[in-house]
């Protein structure tokens, strides 16, 4: 806010001046007392003046809240919109008007394949929107060394952009034994954060005792992984904020109140992580945690503050969170404090989305620094062949409803060699391919316990790295769903002889679609349904989701990457083959 700006707004809040706007017969939120009161709410240059008694307000504008319940605009402390497939832009039109007005993005999956022209794109994508979005710097690009990713992000190349203004931190943590070992090139990257004073986010999944204390000693500041109420109190009791994570596939809301009360409750945030479009058009977004939060018990006042005030000191952003003379206008009037419905919501002052709405949706711009990510080398039908010497093999168990594996093995059938698809057997073939620096590399293993059958599916969503990876029962299709998303630019893709049965188009980054919201979820409905209806694959299985974590050599136990097959328990590459 500039010199006159400012001096408007003081004349505003001492009433020498006209407001631009009021809103009346509202009850409002104070979240440093934790108590609702009564007033209406005059706003100028975007930012709260002050408050008037009730009905007595003066603007040029007026707006009845119709008894409703104003609170500060919600803040989503972790999330990866490349989750959502969306692009920023259209990220903002979902979440907006289910009260969302900032979020604090790591953009993790992006800058896998594009390095920090895929931060840039971020930054430059969300600039305009009414979505406040701002970010912390990837951590760990690559995740680990164990596959091929698109980009290595260095502590100087951290310290490059730190000093950016919607920069507020360093990415979540992974590499957590590199911390609490001390090693050089971790640090690094954590005293870039310190020397510029900004957080530095943590994911530190079962880590406890003294090497929680060296965890937490580094500097780190946050927790997204807790999975028990005894660890998010741990993590208190350390000075760390702990997010409560509400994301499509990982739900932690209801497993982690009861650690929650009023007493450490200040260092308590919401976040989604990673939520899919069909579940914010479907349930929302923050108010969606809320709403779960609010059920199991806790007190509504507790729970709007783990998801305005709290999520605004952690990052420093001291300009929002609260409805307090001199914060942004930021804020939203809900119809109730059970389902946490949002009538209206407003971003620096100006009304944006209304009765579930966006009253100006924001457009997409193409970027051709994220475009193209498919640099795949030497590709044909003949690098999927699968040669061995005997039958007994190792296999990827798959878990249904999670993305841990287990270690298995199997007698397979073979033909000169060559495995091939037994329809007797739930075994299937898996491969990633590399797609970034035309490497040319190629892993291949199986997979048991999709149902897979008659076809493939494929996806250049494929964490960390974000390699391509296939699944099917015969080559010819694999091979069919490599092309054709080497031709769409990447996505995800359902083959069966020969043909797509279903596509979701990917072009920036293999990552994020240029397609509405409500595009992008119908089009990953329809490839779930047909994964299920055409290629048999088992119903409890979400077979994309399932597929893009098949490569993830960080979660346990059998992983595979371009590299080849990887044992997490013991951090090392295996043979496929067993000894008869």
């Amino acid at each position: 806010m500039d010199k006159k700006k400012l001096q408007n707004l003081i004349a505003a809040s001492a009433r020498r001046k006209s407001a631009d706007l009021c809103i009346t017969n509202a009850h409002i939120l104070d979240v440093f007392n934790k108590e609702w009161f009564e007033a209406d709410l005059i706003i100028s240059e975007g930012h709260i003046a002050g408050f008037a008694p009730p009905g007595k307000g003066k603007a040029k504008k007026i707006v009845d809240g119709g008894g409703r319940f104003l609170i500060p605009g919600l803040i989503d402390s972790h999330v990866h919109i490349e989750s959502s497939h969306t692009t920023p832009e259209e990220f903002s039109n979902l979440v907006v008007p289910h009260g969302t007005t900032t979020v604090i993005a790591d953009p993790h999956e992006i800058c896998n394949v594009a390095g920090l022209d895929g931060l840039h794109y971020m930054l430059e994508a969300s600039k305009e929107s009414a979505l406040q979005m701002f970010f912390v710097v990837p951590s760990c690009v690559p995740a680990v060394s164990f596959e091929h990713a698109g980009a290595v992000i260095t502590a100087e190349d951290i310290r490059s952009v730190m000093d950016h203004e919607r920069i507020v931190g360093l990415g979540e943590m992974m590499d957590y034994p590199g911390v609490i070992a001390g090693k050089d090139l971790v640090i690094d990257k954590i005293m870039v954060a310190k020397e510029a004073e900004k957080v530095i986010d943590g994911h530190s999944p079962a880590v406890y005792d003294a090497d929680l204390d060296a965890y937490s000693a580094s500097g780190i500041k946050t927790d997204h992984e807790c999975e028990t109420p005894a660890e998010l109190r741990d993590r208190v009791r350390r000075g760390m904020y702990v997010h409560l994570r509400e994301g499509s596939a990982c739900n932690n809301v209801i497993g982690l109140l009861g650690g929650v009360d009023s007493k450490n409750s200040r260092r308590c945030c919401f976040c989604t992580d990673d939520r899919q479009p069909v579940s914010i058009l479907e349930e929302g977004h923050i108010n969606n945690n809320l709403r779960i939060a609010v059920h199991e018990g806790l007190d509504p006042i507790e729970a709007i503050c783990m998801a305005t005030i709290n999520s605004g000191e952690c990052y420093n952003l001291t300009d929002r969170g609260a409805i307090a003379p001199g914060r942004r206008a930021d804020f939203c009037l809900a119809d109730d404090l059970v389902e946490f419905k949002m009538h209206q919501v407003y971003v620096g002052g100006v009304l944006v989305a209304q009765e579930g709405k966006m009253l100006k949706p924001s457009k997409a711009k193409k970027d051709q620094r994220v475009a193209s990510k498919m640099n795949i080398k030497d590709f044909s039908v003949e690098r999927l062949d699968l040669r061995l010497k005997h039958n007994r093999v190792r296999v990827i168990d798959i878990v249904p409803g999670g993305v841990v594996t287990e270690q298995g093995e199997a007698f397979v059938k073979l033909e000169k060699g060559v495995w091939v698809h037994d329809p007797n057997q739930d075994v299937v073939k898996l491969a990633v391919i590399e797609r970034h620096k035309g490497l040319g590399t190629v892993g291949v293993g199986l997979i048991r316990g999709f149902g897979l059958r008659k076809g493939a599916i494929a996806s250049t969503v494929g964490h960390d790295s974000h390699n391509l990876i296939v699944a099917g029962d015969n080559d010819a299709d694999m091979a069919k769903a490599v092309e054709h998303l080497i031709e769409t630019g990447g996505g995800m893709t359902v083959i069966q002889n020969g043909k797509a049965l279903s596509t979701l188009e990917m072009p920036v980054a293999g990552l994020i679609s240029y397609e509405k919201g409500e595009v992008v979820a119908e089009k990953l409905q329809h490839l779930h349904d047909m994964a299920i209806e055409k290629l048999s694959v088992k119903p409890g299985i979400d077979a994309f989701t399932t597929l893009s974590f098949m490569a993830l050599p960080v979660i346990p136990t059998y992983k595979l990457t371009d590299m080849g097959l990887f044992d997490v328990g013991t951090f090392s590459f295996v043979d496929l083959e067993l000894d008869q």
